[in-house]
């Protein structure tokens, strides 16, 4: 596979993770953090860093709206619950068990 095929197919993948992550509000990124040991800031911080390894200022803000597909703070209004005692305790249990 040559390097434009291989970005291209890299490409279609997160952008179907956005999409993805952006229809699924229901899911809270406490819970990502838990199962994944990422969530959607974490995600925003990578493409703010390939937006900077490419030439191109992006603010954490910026780079928020571009994976929530909206400003970050209507999102968390709209969407973002706190998180329960269950979760947190998960939260911490799963981040010790990080290597």
């Amino acid at each position: 596979m040559d390097k434009q095929t291989q970005t291209e197919i890299e490409a279609a993948a997160f952008r179907g993770l956005v999409e993805h992550l952006r229809k699924r509000t229901d899911v809270q990124n406490i819970d990502l953090m838990i199962l994944a040991g990422f969530c959607r800031n974490c995600l925003a911080k990578w493409v703010k860093k390939g937006a900077a390894e490419n030439g191109l200022e992006m603010d954490y803000d910026q780079a928020r709206q571009f994976v929530y597909g909206m400003p970050y703070e209507d999102y968390k209004h709209k969407y973002q619950k706190d998180a329960t005692p269950e979760q947190r305790a998960a939260y911490e249990k799963a981040d010790k068990a990080v290597i």
